[in-house]
C-alpha cells in the first residue's frame, strides 16, 4: 500500500498541472480571439519555482518588452556589484589653500551616482548633501575661492541617452539621460498655469523655452522636448486651465548642480566670483579639459547602498536608474562607461546563465527603447535564476503587487504591455511567469492580460 502513495501523488500533480495548462491555453486563445488582438503578437511562458515547464504560447518569440526589461538589469547589477555597492561623489581643489583662501579651482566629481540629490532616500536628499557640502568647507576653513567651480562629469562617456530612444520620450522626466555627475535624478519640475510658464524648481542655465501649449481638458496631455546640452526646450500639447506641475529631463545636470553650489557658497558667506563649468562643456567649447585632482579631497560623499537603489528602480520603474546601472556595469567590467559596453556585458551575463542569446536582444537597461526584443521564456529563466541567489530578497522586495495580489514587474509603452513575476496560488503552487503583448489595440490591455494570469491564482 505504501508503495502506491508516491504514484498517487505524482498522478495528482500531473492532473493539476494539466488542468492549469489547459486553463491557460483556453484563456490565451480567448485573448487572441478578441478584435483588439487581431494583429497582436503575444509571448507567454509559465514555469514552477524549480523551472519545470507549465505552459507557453510563443514563449521563445522576441517582443518589445517595455519595463520588464528592468528585471535583467537589476539582477545583473546585484550579482555583479553586490547589494552593498555604493557610488561616491567628491569635492576637491587644485592650487593652494592658505589662510582660508583657495587659490585655484573647486572640483565636484562623481562616478555617476544616480541618487545624488534624489528626494527618495531619507538622509540623502538635496538638503542633506548641501549640509555635508557646507560643513566640509567650514572644516577646511575655506572662506574664499579665487578660481572656478568645475563639475568633473568625465567618468562616463559623452553619450547620455541610448541610441533608439524616441524623441518624444527624451525630454520628459522618464527619459532623463545619464551623466558622469547626476543631480536630482536629472529631473526638473516646471510650474504651469494653463499655457503660461510660471517657474522652475531648479536652475536650467542658458535654456530658452518655446511654448505651444494649448489649454484644454482636465489632465496633463503635454510633452516636453529637450536634448542633452541643448539650449532650446519646447513644450506642446494641452494642459488644464489651472496650476499644474510638469516634469522634464534636465538638459545639463552638471551645470544645474553647479548653479546650486554657487548659491550654497553665497549662503555660507564663502566669497566666490568665478564661473561655473563642467568637463563636458569644456569639451563642447574646445577648451583645455580640467579634471578633478586625486588629492586635496575635502568631501567624500557615499550614496545609499545598491539594494535600496534597486528597490526604487523596480518599484517606481525609474528608467534613469537602469541606464546608469548599465553604464556602471560597462565601466566596472571593461573600464568603458558606455551604453554599448554595458549592454554587451548584460547580454553576456545572461548568456552565461544559460539563456539563448537570440531571446535577449537588449538595446538598453530600462526598456524604454522599442529596439529591445526579449522573449517571455528568457524573462522566466532570469527570474528563476535570480530566485536562487543570496540577494534575492533585495531583488524581490522591489516588485510591485498588482493584478489583485500578484508580485510582478510591469512594462508599458505604446501598444505594448508586459508582466513578469512570481505568484503563489491559493493551492500553494509557486509559479514564475512572463507575458508580453505588442500591437494590442484596446484600451483595457492590462485587464486583458490579467484574465490570462488569473488562472494562476
Amino acid at each position: 500500500m505504501h508503495k502506491l502513495l508516491p504514484l498517487f501523488f505524482l498522478g495528482a500533480q500531473l492532473v493539476f498541472a494539466q488542468t492549469v495548462s489547459q486553463k491557460l491555453d483556453t484563456a490565451t486563445k480567448n485573448l487572441l480571439s478578441t478584435s483588439a488582438a487581431y494583429s497582436a503578437n503575444l509571448s507567454l511562458y509559465v514555469a514552477d519555482e524549480s523551472g519545470n515547464f507549465v505552459y507557453e504560447y510563443q514563449g521563445n518569440q522576441g517582443l518589445s518588452t517595455a519595463s520588464t526589461q528592468k528585471i535583467f538589469t537589476a539582477a545583473a547589477a546585484l550579482a555583479t556589484l553586490g547589494s552593498n555597492y555604493q557610488y561616491t561623489t567628491t569635492a576637491s581643489y587644485s592650487g593652494n589653500l592658505n589662510k582660508g583662501v583657495l587659490t585655484g579651482n573647486l572640483f565636484v566629481k562623481s562616478n555617476g551616482d544616480p541618487t545624488l540629490g534624489s528626494w527618495r532616500y531619507d538622509g540623502y536628499k538635496p538638503e542633506n548633501f548641501k549640509q555635508k557640502f557646507i560643513e566640509a568647507f567650514k572644516t577646511a576653513g575655506i572662506t574664499k575661492i579665487s578660481g572656478d567651480v568645475i563639475i568633473d562629469d568625465s567618468y562616463f562617456d559623452f553619450q547620455t541617452t541610448p541610441g533608439g530612444w524616441p524623441w518624444n520620450d527624451m525630454g520628459n522626466y522618464y527619459g532623463a539621460g545619464v551623466f558622469g555627475v547626476n543631480w536630482r535624478e536629472n529631473q526638473f519640475d516646471m510650474s504651469m498655469y494653463g499655457k503660461e510658464i510660471k517657474g522652475f524648481n531648479v536652475a536650467l542655465p542658458g535654456v530658452n523655452w518655446v511654448s505651444e501649449v494649448k489649454t484644454g481638458g482636465s489632465s496633463d496631455q503635454s510633452l516636453i522636448f529637450t536634448a542633452p546640452y541643448s539650449e532650446v526646450a519646447y513644450i506642446n500639447g494641452t494642459l488644464p486651465a489651472k496650476a499644474v506641475t510638469v516634469s522634464g529631463a534636465t538638459p545639463n545636470p552638471p551645470l544645474t548642480l553647479g548653479a546650486e553650489i554657487a548659491n550654497w557658497l553665497q549662503e555660507a558667506n564663502i566669497d566666490f566670483s568665478g564661473k561655473i563649468t563642467s568637463v563636458s562643456m569644456q569639451q563642447i567649447k574646445g577648451e583645455k579639459l580640467q579634471f578633478a585632482p586625486k588629492s586635496n579631497i575635502i568631501l567624500e560623499y557615499k550614496s545609499p547602498t545598491l539594494d535600496k537603489i534597486i528597490y526604487w528602480f523596480m518599484r517606481k520603474s525609474v528608467n534613469f536608474y537602469g541606464e546608469t546601472l548599465v553604464k556602471t556595469l560597462g565601466k566596472e567590467k571593461s573600464n568603458t562607461g558606455s551604453f554599448e559596453a554595458g549592454v554587451s556585458y548584460l547580454k553576456d551575463f545572461w548568456k552565461g546563465k544559460g539563456i539563448n542569446a537570440s531571446m535577449i536582444n537588449f538595446a538598453d537597461g530600462s526598456g524604454l527603447s522599442p529596439q529591445n526584443y526579449v522573449s517571455a521564456r528568457a524573462e522566466v529563466q532570469s527570474l528563476i535564476w535570480s530566485r536562487k541567489q543570496t540577494w534575492f530578497a533585495d531583488f524581490y522586495e522591489g516588485f510591485p503587487t498588482q493584478g489583485n495580489g500578484m508580485k510582478m514587474k510591469s512594462g508599458t509603452m505604446k501598444d505594448t504591455k508586459s508582466f513578469a513575476g512570481y505568484h503563489t496560488s491559493k493551492d500553494g503552487k509557486k509559479y514564475v511567469f512572463a507575458i508580453i503583448i505588442n500591437n494590442y489595440q484596446g484600451s483595457n490591455i492590462s485587464d486583458a492580460l490579467y484574465k490570462v494570469l488569473n488562472v494562476l491564482k
